[in-house]
């Protein structure tokens, strides 16, 4: 018999290994994208086996390096996200198996899940809902600080990675990896419980969870820091956010307000820049660059706010309802502002504050002229929340402007430009200055 000759790397065809190649790196990018989407499902159903967030993380990126590994060799299967999820889940039952003192929990995880599954078959979709919920308020639990809850509900729920988190918010990637691994240790030293709370706690609890929610999204629509005004990112992380806790709380009118407010506030977004990224106010947008989509949207989450709503509406609800009043007009001179004042006065009798009276100032300027608004304005001068606020002294540079005090408003715009730290927005308050030294 004939010797076979042996076939040797440079004798491989060249087409094929580059097939193989790029199916490899395929699959790569497939894992990565399906774990970004899957990954706050797979780790609510894994903490609700561990208790702790941590491990949870962890044991999800097992199953990450796993994918990795087996799929660019066998192929993505069927059920991409139910693999993962079981793959995790059945690492969290093997770690809990070598811990003698869980025990009796692994009896109870046998109840829940049978080892035997296969990795293609989808996880009961009722569990996952309960158990990103539970991670939602895990995540955002008050014993954490802002920044802290901020930061774990974007790795956790968000999908995003530390560099990312550090570059929406511009801090430091080891800052917000310290916040991170802090928030974490905290929930498991503080024997937090993964659960979702019930009664007068879960509504103390909800409102922490609906705070993160909406400081993610203000960050993002309007940048407190750099030279971008928005971030656009963050706005679409926390309206994803909001959608799936509307899903996951179809009773509770605040998730279906918050909702309804970033909806609609998103909805601006196309028109609020100019072509090199200046900010455009909101009287010289173009309404045709909104999208009607996301305002029938918001009207339709409002809707659903208001119909299970016990009592009157909340504060969220009450901001969805301003933004719908813009909305609703077709062009600046037909917005309703008598009804956007009497909305932030409803805004301000339930949940005060001098931001909120700011905004009701603003309100009235346009409802009533700027001499009473002038007054309002003058009334928060004093307040300590408003001290370095930069949209205090711009509001009232404006007002002062209108009434044809052009030094008095020159030195607020001047005081506006010292205290923000965005530069589109001081570009923007730099322009005031030069309109109010130009010859009429």
């Amino acid at each position: 018999m004939e010797p076979q000759p042996t076939v040797t790397p440079a004798d491989a065809d060249p087409a094929e290994a580059t097939a193989a190649d790029a199916t490899a790196s395929g699959a790569g990018d497939a894992v990565e994208t399906i774990f970004r989407i899957e990954s706050p499902r797979i780790i609510a159903g894994v903490a609700r086996i561990v208790r702790d967030v941590g491990i949870a993380e962890e044991l999800a990126q097992d199953a990450l390096v796993a994918a990795l590994e087996q799929w660019p060799r066998d192929g993505v299967p069927d059920n991409p996200g139910a693999w993962l999820t079981a793959t995790a889940k059945h690492r969290a039952i093997d770690l809990v198996r070598r811990r003698e003192r869980y025990a009796r929990k692994l009896e109870e995880i046998g109840r829940d899940l049978d080892t035997t599954t296969p990795f293609e078959e989808p996880a009961d979709p009722d569990d996952i809902d309960d158990d990103l919920l539970r991670l939602v308020f895990t995540a955002c639990h008050p014993v954490l600080s802002a920044e802290a809850r901020i930061a774990l509900t974007l790795r956790l729920l968000g999908g995003l990675t530390t560099p990312e988190i550090a570059r929406a918010f511009l801090a430091p990637e080891a800052t917000i990896a310290q916040r991170i691994v802090r928030a974490k240790r905290t929930l498991a030293t503080k024997g937090v419980a993964f659960e979702v709370p019930y009664g007068p706690e879960r509504e103390a609890r909800l409102g922490s969870v609906l705070e993160v929610i909406y400081l993610i999204f203000n960050e993002g629509y309007a940048a407190t820091a750099g030279d971008d005004l928005l971030r656009p990112a963050l706005c679409e992380d926390a309206l994803r956010l909001a959608r799936v806790l509307a899903e996951l709380m179809p009773k509770e009118p605040e998730v279906h307000g918050l909702a309804a407010l970033l909806e609609l506030q998103e909805s601006r977004a196309a028109a609020r820049t100019g072509p090199s990224g200046e900010p455009v106010l909101l009287k010289d947008q173009n309404r045709r660059r909104w999208n009607r989509l996301l305002i029938r949207r918001g009207f339709a989450a409002l809707g659903r706010s208001n119909a299970v709503a016990t009592v009157g509406p909340g504060p969220y609800a009450l901001q969805a309802a301003i933004a719908a009043c813009h909305a609703q007009a077709y062009a600046y001179e037909d917005t309703d502002w008598a009804q956007i004042a009497t909305l932030y006065g409803l805004l301000a009798a339930r949940s005060p504050s001098s931001v909120v009276e700011l905004n009701r100032a603003v309100a009235v300027s346009m409802a009533e002229g700027p001499e009473p608004a002038l007054a309002l304005v003058d009334t928060l001068a004093a307040e300590p929340a408003l001290r370095d606020y930069h949209l205090l002294p711009s509001v009232r540079g404006d007002l002062l402007a209108r009434l044809g005090r052009t030094a008095e408003a020159r030195a607020e715009f001047e005081r506006a430009i010292a205290l923000t730290r965005n530069e589109p927005e001081k570009e923007l308050l730099r322009a005031r200055v030069r309109d109010l030294d130009a010859p009429s």
